[in-house]
Order: C-alpha cells, then sequence, then structure tokens
C-alpha cells in the first residue's frame, strides 16, 4: 500500500506527458537555513559559517522526499561583501535533483545597528529520474528515463537585519528551464518552476532569561497555492532554543536547538501532516549542525537570533 500510494502521487503529477520539476526542499529550520533559499544572508552572521542539514520527510512513507543540505559562507575583509557557497541532494520518489551554487551579497548600513544585503545567487541543478522504474498497472506514454541533466540557474535576495530583527525576499531561481526526454513509448517534458519567498523574524524579551523569537515564510511558486509557515520559538538563558511551528493547512511540529559553545550548535525538527496524508507516515525529522569558525579577526555574536 506504501509503494501504490506513491506511486499514484507521481502518476498524478504526469498527466498528459508532462510535469514540473520537484518543488525546492522544503525546511521546518528556514530562520537557520536561509542562505539556501536568499543569497542576502551570506555573511550576515560576521564569521564563517557552515551548516549541515539533513531532511527526512513523511518517514515510513516509501518514495518519500528527503534532503541534505551542506551551506558555508562568511564575509570578505572587504567589510561590505561576502560569499557563500550551498551544496544540497534533494530525492523525491523517483526524481533527484543535485545542487551546486554560489552565493554573493553586497552590504550597505543602513542605520540602528542595520544592514541592508543585495545577494546573487547561480549555479548548476543536475536533475534526473527514474521514470520507467514505478510501477504501474498500464503502460504510461510518461514512464521515460531521464538521466542527469544540467540545468544552469540563477536568482537574487535582499535581506534587512539587524541584532535582532530581520526581513528577506528571494527568487533564487529565476530560469524555469526545460527538460525534454524522449523514449519508445513517448515523450516526457520536466519544467522547473519559479520560486519566491518571504521571510521575517523579531527577537524581544520576555524575562531576565527568557527571549521570544516570533517569525514567518510565505512560500510562492508559480501554478501552486502559496505556502505560509509560522513560528515561535523561545531562547532560554542564551542557550536553549525551544518552540512550535504551523505549515499553514499542511502540518504543525516542534523545534529545539542547543547552543553548546560560542560556535557549535545542534537542532532537530519535528512535523507531523495534518492532511489526510498524515495517516500514511511517522512525521518528518530534521537535523542541523552548525560552527563558526574563527579565520576571521572578530567578536562570534553569541547568542546568535538568526
Amino acid at each position: 500500500m506504501k509503494r501504490l500510494h506513491i506511486v499514484i502521487v507521481v502518476m498524478l503529477f504526469m498527466a498528459a506527458g508532462r510535469t514540473s520539476a520537484q518543488q525546492d526542499p522544503l525546511y521546518s529550520q528556514y530562520m537557520f537555513n536561509t542562505l539556501a533559499f536568499n543569497p542576502g544572508y551570506a555573511g550576515s552572521a560576521g564569521v564563517f559559517t557552515t551548516m549541515a542539514l539533513s531532511r527526512h520527510q513523511w518517514v515510513g512513507l516509501e518514495g518519500a522526499p528527503t534532503t541534505q543540505t551542506l551551506l558555508a559562507h562568511s564575509p570578505l575583509r572587504a567589510a561590505n561583501m561576502a560569499l557563500g557557497m550551498s551544496v544540497i541532494n534533494d530525492k523525491v520518489g523517483p526524481t533527484r535533483q543535485t545542487s551546486f551554487y554560489a552565493d554573493y551579497a553586497y552590504r550597505i548600513r543602513t542605520g540602528g545597528g542595520s544592514q541592508l544585503a543585495f545577494g546573487l545567487k547561480g549555479g548548476v541543478n543536475m536533475y534526473q529520474a527514474d521514470l520507467a522504474g514505478l510501477t504501474s498497472v498500464d503502460p504510461d506514454a510518461a514512464n521515460v528515463n531521464i538521466t542527469s541533466k544540467a540545468l544552469p540557474n540563477f536568482g537574487f535576495g535582499l535581506f534587512w537585519h539587524a541584532e535582532r530583527y530581520y526581513l528577506g525576499v528571494s527568487a533564487p531561481k529565476l530560469l524555469e528551464n526545460t527538460v525534454e526526454e524522449a523514449g519508445s513509448s513517448g515523450v516526457v517534458t520536466v519544467t522547473q518552476a519559479r520560486h519566491y519567498f518571504v521571510l521575517g523574524g523579531y527577537v524581544f524579551d520576555v524575562g531576565r532569561d527568557l527571549k521570544a523569537k516570533p517569525s514567518f515564510m510565505l512560500r510562492m511558486v508559480e501554478g501552486a497555492p502559496p505556502s505560509l509557515d509560522l513560528s515561535a520559538n523561545f531562547l532560554l538563558r542564551d542557550r536553549i532554543w525551544f518552540g512550535a511551528m504551523y505549515r499553514v493547512g499542511n502540518s504543525v511540529g516542534l523545534l529545539g536547538q542547543y547552543q553548546i559553545n560560542d560556535q557549535f550548535r545542534v537542532g532537530y525538527a519535528f512535523d507531523l501532516t495534518t492532511t489526510k496524508l498524515g495517516a500514511y507516515n511517522a512525521g518528518t525529522h530534521e537535523i542541523m549542525l552548525s560552527y563558526d569558525f574563527r579565520f576571521i579577526k572578530g567578536r562570534t555574536v553569541t547568542p546568535r537570533y538568526f
């Protein structure tokens, strides 16, 4: 039944011999993983920062999405500029995308301790799909293997932030690349969909040892309904983050993070699907590790609020 369910989902996407390329990965800890979709975030920590994240969505459902993300970014000696890079491996059913992107940000001071960063992102997506390996009752003209295809792309982002607040808008992939693959039974066309992101957050004191951080992320894809994430996190004694998130009409979850020392932190998120699909899986798990190197002279800001 699990295999049948995921095959049905994929077959719906294959209707009429056309499909849009899989959407960019979802993240529950988006507020700490912003470089993946907004290049203006590069260098915002003030030090050389690395982050690794592994997300396993809809555990127990065969063919469910899995995502591995590796990020690194740093300000340059010229204080107004920063560089970053990202490697993302995303697998959904028979499709896989591995992307390699470089990021550049130019930052200007806007007063009150805030900065506005203009970011550019450029790189390539390696896309492949083993559609012929799907099990179906009747032959499907769309069951054509797509061998590894290189899809170059570029995007932009704006990121405005101070120590306790941030606001960003971005479109990380502006080109809507199309792949056509012919097989003995037909032609399948894959088109990348353009994504837009708007996110923001604010940190305020609740008490002497407790801070609150509400945040949001709006995700828009052409031809699909908007997706809105709402989160409420709390920081205890500048070491322990805990909170909850709600993806409107889709899922609810819990988040936690521990600041082991000034440089190293670990985070975890667990989501439960609120749609009918929730009956077929055991939830979503997301693990994050982040480390700040001190290659650049300066002070590591502790705690980091985003």
